[in-house]
């Protein structure tokens, strides 16, 4: 079992900055692979980024590569999105999730077991 925690979300204005954070309860949080996923009002949710394991491998939704960096460290149990030139389009429930399969990271929303409860990220124009 994984709980998993987010913060950091806020308030920011179009062109700046806000680093998210995910932190996973539990000792097997170095096997998963981890993803961050994202739901506007009014609009399925969608996936934003995905990191291995390791950390060696990550993949971007097309509409924040170049602009958000996803990261872990293990030893913290915690995975990080970093998240430069927002736009108003990125505001949204983020929320990152952790996948168990051991297949590795993927950009598909149900094959990760655990979510955790969201954290607000608002942009304005």
């Amino acid at each position: 079992q994984v709980q998993l925690v987010e913060s950091g979300g806020g308030l920011v204005q179009a062109g700046g900055s806000l680093r998210l954070s995910c932190a996973a309860s539990g000792r097997t949080f170095s096997r998963y692979a981890m993803g961050w996923f994202r739901q506007a009002p009014g609009k399925e949710r969608e996936f934003v980024a995905t990191i291995s394991w390791s950390g060696g491998i990550t993949y971007y939704a097309d509409s924040v590569k170049g602009r958000f960096t996803i990261s872990r460290d293990n030893a913290k149990n915690t995975v990080y999105l970093q998240m430069n030139s927002l736009k108003p389009e990125d505001t949204a429930v983020y929320y990152c999730a952790a996948r168990s399969d051991g297949l590795g990271p993927g950009p598909r929303g149900d094959k990760y077991d655990y979510w955790g409860q969201g954290t607000q990220v608002t942009v304005s124009s």
